[in-house]
Parts: structure tokens; sequence; C-alpha cells
């Protein structure tokens, strides 16, 4: 029997997509000191809030080895966390800063670095088991936040929704049949920033509705 961690996470040599494991190689040979293998959850004590991420960035998550950690999306989605108590420590964009997760869990959908940052429908299917894995180890959950419409809508197929009765639109919230609140807001990307499409002011009024949800 596999143990519990392989099926949470990927082992580091994954092969379930053949794509992904040759854009994984050839980043590993142009640099070898990088973390270059599937991105693993970064879970804090007692989740209720698991954060639902695409995949990780090329030169961010798959340089370091933690979600949202080396590229511009962190530094919006962990100041954010801190500020709405949901983590302690300091943030430095790197693994070793000792910041800790408080009642939340981040993940992405697919757990490697995808060319072009474009995970192909497969891709995503194949990662799907590591978060069933996920949410069965961890039944405290209430609230889900999906960065985005391909989160947003693999987290639905997971738990056996159809993204039909649950069109992703920022700052809606979708009450699930397993009793689980999902959040939707834009992908905190530097490319959605930068553009307004996603503003500070906009995230935080998520992040305000999730607080309001949890307190009940």
């Amino acid at each position: 029997m596999p143990s519990a961690k392989l099926l949470l996470d990927p082992t580091r040599d994954c092969a379930l997509c053949p794509r992904l494991v040759a854009f994984r190689e050839d980043w590993r040979a142009k640099e070898p000191t990088w973390f270059n293998a599937p991105v693993p959850s970064f879970t804090g004590s007692d989740p209720r809030l698991l954060i639902v991420g695409l995949a990780p960035g090329v030169r961010g998550a798959n340089r370091t080895g933690r979600p949202f950690t080396g590229d511009y999306a962190g530094d919006l989605l962990y100041e954010t966390l801190s500020d709405y108590g949901f983590s302690r420590g300091t943030f430095r964009a790197d693994p070793q800063d000792g910041l800790a997760l408080v009642g939340a869990l981040i993940t992405n959908a697919v757990r490697c670095v995808p060319p072009e940052n474009k995970p192909l429908p497969a891709e995503v299917h194949a990662c799907r088991p590591f978060l069933v894995a996920t949410l069965a180890a961890h039944a405290g959950l209430t609230d889900v936040l999906a960065l985005g419409r391909v989160a947003h809508e693999t987290f639905l197929r997971t738990v056996g929704e159809k993204p039909s009765a649950h069109p992703f639109a920022h700052g809606a919230i979708h009450r699930l049949k397993n009793g689980l609140r999902l959040h939707d807001s834009y992908h905190c990307s530097r490319y959605n920033t930068n553009t307004g499409r996603l503003t500070r002011a906009m995230f935080r009024d998520v992040f305000d509705g999730i607080a309001a949800a949890m307190r009940g």
C-alpha cells in the first residue's frame, strides 16, 4: 500500500504526464539547483480554508518548492493571508523564511510546472487524485478559495459538482452539496494585477467574504 504522503503529494519523479516530465527534465538540466519537481501542498495546523491555484510558476514554486513562493503572485497572496490571520511569521519568498500557515492549506490543481503555464485537460485530470486525497485528509475544511477559472472548475469536478451549475465569477460564493463553500477570485498573477483585472482591494473583498462566512 502506498503511504498517505504519496497519496497526498506526487513523488519527486512522478511520471503521470509525459509532457510535464519532459519539461521538468529540461529545467533540471538548465537549473540543477532548483526544486524542479511536483510541488507539495503547504499546510498549516487544522486547516479550515483550502486555497487552490492553477500550477507552479516556472521561476516561482518550481524553483523554490513551496506554492506561490518566488514570484509576484505569492506577494499578494501571502500579504493577504497575513492580514486576515491565516499565516504567522514574515513572508520573504523563501521556503526557509519560517512562515507558517494558520488554519489554511495551499495547493495547486496541477502540481508540476506546465509549459507556458497552461496545463492540458488530461494533466489536470491526472493530478485530480491528489486533490481528492487532500480533501479526505482534512475533514475540518469549511471553505475553499479557487484562484482562477481552471482551479474553480477543477475543484467542482473533483467533488462531483457540475461547473455549469456554479459558474465562475470573481467574488462569487457557491454552496456545495458536500457542505463546503467555494469562493472565487481572479488569479493573483502579475498579469491580472498589472492590467487591473484584479486589484488589491478586489482581492481583499474576497477575503472579507471568506472571513464573514467562516465566522458564521
